[in-house]
């Protein structure tokens, strides 16, 4: 790890993995001048060729990534397995979802963060991270707790079986679950409705149901909404 000259204090070698280049852009602008920003990445693969050319000593990942096979961030952790070791993970996220909570840590994140986290508070975490502690923003540690403590049969059954749809196809279960028409679905994930009900037909092959009914009462079981 290097060190700031100035002050002593470790400015970690950071990747950031996000999408949205936007977004990138900002966490750029608030984190430069303490950490060490040694690369970025918008999708799976990318993220997977920036990891294990640059070997940062912290990861920022989000969980919803486009490419690959539709695994999200769970799936870039999987990619880097074998450098787990050296590269800490700590997920940040808009999403405060269970299911994708205990993806990407049963895949060997550190901790997970939502984005409405202050800047101090995430070289915080990034810290933290880095010095081999786990992190999670409030409520999302009970998640954790829930998947590999006393609840962990049903949320590690609700895992594999999330683990046959992607990323996508977990949003529009999730939506459809919720009571949302396949018009109400289209235009919060803006596609089209007949992209809709090919995802929908997909995610009840995959789960085996037969109906809306039981897709509803199968995600209300697994507490997925």
């Amino acid at each position: 790890m290097a060190l700031a000259s100035d002050a002593g204090v470790a400015r970690l070698r950071t990747v950031l993995v996000d999408d949205h280049a936007l977004f990138r852009a900002g966490l750029k602008a608030e984190l430069g001048a303490d950490l060490d920003l040694v690369g970025e990445a918008g999708s799976v693969e990318g993220a997977v060729a920036v990891i294990h050319e640059v070997r940062p000593d912290v990861v920022l990942l989000d969980v919803h990534l486009p490419g690959g096979t539709g695994g999200g961030g769970a799936e870039v952790l999987r990619a880097c397995a074998d450098v787990l070791d050296q590269v800490r993970f700590l997920a940040l996220s808009v999403s405060d979802a269970a299911e994708d909570v205990v993806a990407v840590i049963r895949a060997g994140a550190r901790g997970y963060v939502t984005k409405s986290i202050t800047a101090h508070e995430l070289i915080g975490a990034v810290r933290r991270v880095a010095e081999g502690d786990a992190v999670f923003s409030p409520r999302l540690a009970g998640f954790v707790l829930d998947a590999f403590g006393a609840g962990a049969g049903d949320v590690a059954l609700a895992d594999d079986e999330l683990d046959r749809l992607t990323a996508r196809e977990q949003e529009v279960m999730r939506l459809i679950a919720r009571g949302y028409t396949y018009r109400e679905v289209a235009s919060d994930l803006f596609i089209s409705i007949k992209t809709v009900e090919t995802h929908v037909s997909a995610v009840l092959r995959k789960l085996q149901l037969s109906s809306r009914a039981e897709l509803t009462r199968w995600a209300a079981q697994r507490r997925l909404v």
